[in-house]
């Protein structure tokens, strides 16, 4: 049994991305379909000063009307320049920021030629620091000629190429995919729902569904791994 998932790169997001990315066997970036403005590919939520506050890479005429590996980093900007100070306030005294602030410095310093490489390097390197063992590949670099298919049939050549007969996709695409359709494909769909968890934000008032940053200061590799298991498969 090969299971699979498909998603956009989203820059450091939050644990049920990363419970979605330890499900499976391979994990595809979706890094050529259009970019979603003021969604979650840059720009998530940290915890600053108790309050959840967006972190956000600036970009250069990011549109809707463009795919995500098209779109540039704006490195000039001033508040790129910020992004990691910022970090850095929020968290120095959190208990594991050392060896994370590492990883976030690391992933952030790096030329990129697109926000999608970015966001896959955030990605890869938690997961990397998180022990995962999925396989990571890129939609653009392998399936670029299914990108003619309607939404449910090129996410299904995907899985056939790879020899998947078991798809996970996010909560949200319950209202748009069919266990019925992929049923008949020989694929088994799944639709992954995070469960409740809480651990301790210095002594705050406890903020759920931050981005990983946040998670990973918090919570030792061990604790972490419990909670990527903290999820049902609908």
């Amino acid at each position: 049994m090969m299971k699979l998932a498909i998603m956009q790169p989203y820059i450091f997001p939050y644990i049920g991305y990363f419970q979605m990315v330890n499900a499976v066997d391979k994990f595809v970036f979706y890094d050529d379909v259009n970019y979603i403005n003021r969604g979650w590919i840059n720009r998530n939520r940290i915890l600053i000063q108790g309050v959840a506050k967006y972190l956000t890479i600036p970009l250069i005429k990011a549109s809707q009307n463009k795919l995500i590996n098209e779109i540039e980093i704006d490195i000039q900007s001033r508040d790129f320049n910020k992004i990691i100070k910022t970090i850095e306030m929020a968290y120095k005294r959190a208990p594991y920021f050392t060896e994370v602030f590492e990883i976030v410095h690391e992933v952030l310093e790096k030329e990129y030629g697109t926000i999608a490489d970015m966001a896959m390097e955030s990605v890869k390197q938690c997961a990397g620091y998180l022990g995962l063992k999925t396989k990571f590949c890129k939609s653009s670099e392998h399936f670029s000629d299914t990108k003619g298919l309607e939404k449910a049939e090129r996410l299904q050549a995907i899985c056939k190429r790879l020899d998947a007969d078991v798809y996970i996709n996010a909560i949200g695409g319950q209202e748009l995919y069919s266990k019925e359709d992929f049923a008949k494909q020989a694929i088994d769909l799944y639709f992954i729902k995070s469960l409740p968890m809480e651990y301790k934000q210095f002594k705050n008032k406890f903020v759920p569904w931050l981005s990983i940053i946040d998670v990973m200061m918090f919570n030792s590799k061990e604790e972490i791994n419990e909670m990527l298991n903290k999820y049902e498969l609908i």
